[in-house]
């Protein structure tokens, strides 16, 4: 199974090319790269995913990495979601083969787009939050979940009280047609979802939204 690591560089030439060297020397065959965020401060935030050779374990391209000036790992993990990184323009032309049901089939690449473990699209009511679609391995929303609306643009939520055997999970939402309405997606221990992603999350659920208004 392939691991997706994320790492903080110098926003320089030559860093990702110090880190790929750094990860290869460590025993890991980087497969794709995806830069998450440029920051104010002169850094990156890149997501790799690579394999590593028989016996070589994670912690040793983690130890590789931090030794280089200016870089930190922020986390690794393995990576269950097959042998490449979906980027969001994957998304938009997998979003267009369906206008009709663009909304839910971004529910469904949620998960892919943002290294998450679930997703689901989620309407506030008189009668309480009600969930419209959702993959298989999302919680069951409780009413707690209220606190989320009304959302105007894309956020961390807070994790609800009656969730507290997932603590761990990190959980962002975007509003979609509507601020009682949105797209919401959970990460089981991380990592810290960045704002640069909040910002692509909000983007993709209006493009989501265009697409169905235009089919």
């Amino acid at each position: 199974m392939p691991f997706l690591l994320r790492v903080e560089l110098p926003d320089v030439p030559g860093s990702l090319g110090r880190v790929a060297t750094a990860i290869g020397e460590a025993g890991g065959d980087i497969e794709a790269i995806e830069i998450v965020e440029h920051r104010r401060d002169g850094t990156a935030v890149d997501d790799v995913l690579l394999e590593t050779a028989h016996g070589v374990m994670p912690d040793s391209i983690v130890s590789a990495c931090n030794q280089l000036d200016g870089v930190q790992v922020l986390w690794i993990s393995r990576y269950a979601a097959g042998g490449n990184l979906f980027l969001d323009l994957e998304a938009v032309e997998a979003l267009t083969q369906s206008p009709a049901t663009a909304c839910d089939e971004l529910v469904d690449l949620l998960p892919f787009t943002f290294r998450a473990d679930w997703a689901m699209r989620v309407r506030s009511s008189d009668a309480g939050p009600k969930v419209l679609h959702r993959t298989s391995a999302a919680p069951d929303l409780l009413e707690v979940a209220d606190a989320w609306f009304p959302r105007a643009h894309a956020a961390r939520l807070p994790l609800p009280e009656e969730w507290k055997h997932l603590e761990s999970t990190l959980v962002a939402g975007a509003p979609l047609n509507d601020h009682d309405e949105m797209v919401v997606f959970g990460r089981r221990g991380g990592p810290d979802v960045l704002d640069s992603e909040l910002a692509r999350l909000e983007h993709l659920a209006a493009l989501a939204v265009s697409i169905t208004r235009a089919g």
